[in-house]
């Protein structure tokens, strides 16, 4: 424990990885970076409209006829300064401000000032009765109604107007979230009521809700715009919840020295395969060895053996007693790294055997696929596992491993950090922002990967990765960390090559030597 205990402390010392805020958080960083700069509130909005409109003038030419919805809050005001921009540059604006309740925010109030009178923007102010415009294939819809102060589903007449341009065929571009989506917390929304946008131009950096795959729906191509708000105070503000990018994972690397040889590159051993399914052994095996394990050995049922000799000739294969799965619970000592279950199958006997090593294992263990689901179906055995556990489940997985299936992604992600930090383990929730928790709470979604990845076998090469680097001697953390990010950036290298549709795990496992020397150079 103590040892990757200390090493999750250096990484975090060493590594500046991108932090995600809470809305809360984001207020905080706006207030500070007004009082510290210093720049008045106002001036700093007209900064994130700049922003905003040079991004939308690069997608849209000034044929396209502007619809700006604005809000009684600040953003509001953003969409009311970007309004007079887009004027300025020689758009046709119409804009309606919702000003139900009468009040609007001081800097909303400002920007309503500067376009009024203006010939260029016809301005409707809504305060009880609204006659929607017409709204066509050729519209664009500048989404400024609300953005990541939204605490609370929408409702009434704003549900309705959301309703509404979802049902047209205009485009959207939401200025920092589609309106109805709120920054963390989405469980009891009513996604009907959340706009779905072409374009989010999100302000500064992600928000949480962003990056859990139930939302994508309403985020459409996501662009982050920075607005140079305060580098001092999101260096010294703590969340638990983090984006990890190149810079981070390349001081992760540990060097191979001249002379390094395979006993001391680590013995990986990974347990795999039943009848009809050594693919999934094979899978494991070969990115266990592609991701630099000195020495691998499979353990897999006998009637896999020739295919096993055959595919990975560089593996040591040892068979279990039976023919067609898994029944010896083997010592793992000897072995630097043991990964268990792609292809396991879901016997009782193989249930047995799995907890049988788990409970007697000294090394670091990774546990995948069926070996999950055999730990799903045994909960009492939770209390047996041993601290430090590696475990990857899909989303699906993860529900059958807890016994329950969460509502959503982000009530899946809090299970995932509370059992992290119960059992001391780590939980990479696979996906396209992959999400370790780590056993101290924090969650670090990974930055690589792409839809292609989503076939058969692509997660077995995960373990295989993962099981090398813990033989190799990285820690828990870091291993985890560098094998996200590795088996993505492979993933993208192939995509590159192979394009998404025709991507098959072998092609991850193929491109890892690629990944490899891009972080190296």
């Amino acid at each position: 424990m103590g040892g990757y205990g200390a090493r999750m402390v250096s990484f975090l010392y060493f590594c500046n990885v991108m932090k995600i805020f809470t809305s809360a958080q984001i207020h905080e960083l706006d207030k500070y970076t007004i009082e510290h700069e210093p720049i008045s509130s106002i001036d700093l909005m007209e900064r994130a409209a700049k922003a905003l409109t040079a991004a939308i003038a690069e997608e849209w030419t000034k044929l396209t006829p502007v619809i700006v919805l604005a809000g009684p809050g600040n953003n509001g005001g953003d969409a009311l300064a970007v309004a007079r921009m887009l004027a300025d540059r020689g758009f046709g604006v119409k804009a309606y401000l919702f000003n139900i309740h009468a009040h609007l925010s001081a800097d909303c109030a400002e920007n309503k000032k500067r376009i009024e009178g203006d010939s260029r923007i016809s301005l409707t102010e809504v305060s009880t009765n609204f006659d929607p415009p017409k709204l066509t294939a050729d519209t664009l819809v500048v989404d400024g109604l609300f953005g990541a102060g939204l605490n609370k589903p929408l409702e009434g007449g704003f549900a309705s107007l959301v309703r509404y341009v979802n049902a047209s065929p205009c485009k959207v571009v939401s200025i920092d979230l589609p309106s109805g989506l709120m920054a963390e917390d989405n469980t009891l929304n009513n996604g009907q009521n959340i706009m779905r946008a072409d374009l989010t131009l999100t302000l500064q950096q992600k928000k949480l809700s962003m990056m859990l795959a139930d939302n994508q729906q309403y985020i459409g191509r996501l662009q982050i715009l920075n607005i140079r708000l305060s580098q001092e105070f999101a260096e010294n503000t703590d969340t638990p919840f983090n984006i990890v990018e190149e810079a981070d994972i390349k001081r992760l690397l540990m060097p191979r020295h001249d002379f390094a040889h395979k006993g001391t590159m680590g013995h990986a051993l990974i347990v795999a395969g039943s009848y009809g399914m050594a693919g999934a052994a094979v899978l494991a095996t070969r990115a266990c060895l592609r991701a630099g394990a000195g020495k691998v050995t499979v353990h897999t049922p006998r009637h896999n053996c020739d295919i096993l000799q055959i595919a990975v000739p560089e593996a040591v294969v040892q068979l279990d007693s039976h023919e067609a799965y898994f029944t010896n619970h083997i010592s793992v000592d000897g072995f630097n790294a043991l990964g268990i279950g792609p292809g396991l199958g879901r016997n009782e006997d193989s249930a047995l055997a799995l907890i049988e090593m788990l409970r007697k294992a000294q090394c670091p263990v990774v546990v995948d696929a069926d070996a999950l689901t055999l730990l799903g179906h045994h909960v009492a055995w939770m209390q047996m596992l041993p601290k430090g556990l590696v475990m990857t489940p899909h989303p699906k997985e993860f529900d059958m491993f807890t016994g329950s299936t969460a509502s959503n992604d982000y009530e899946r992600l809090n299970r995932a950090r509370e059992m992290a930090v119960k059992t001391e383990g780590y939980i990479i929730l696979k996906g396209h922002y992959s999400a370790l928790c780590a056993p101290d709470g924090r969650v670090y979604f990974n930055s690589t990967g792409n839809s292609g990845m989503a076939t058969a076998g692509s997660g077995d090469t995960l373990t295989g990765i993962l099981t090398a680097l813990l033989a190799r001697g990285y820690s828990r953390l870091d291993a985890c960390l560098l094998g996200m990010y590795l088996h993505g950036l492979a993933g993208d290298i192939a995509a590159e090559v192979k394009g998404k549709e025709s991507l098959i795990a072998s092609d991850i496992t193929e491109c890892l030597p690629m990944a490899f020397r891009r972080l190296e150079s």
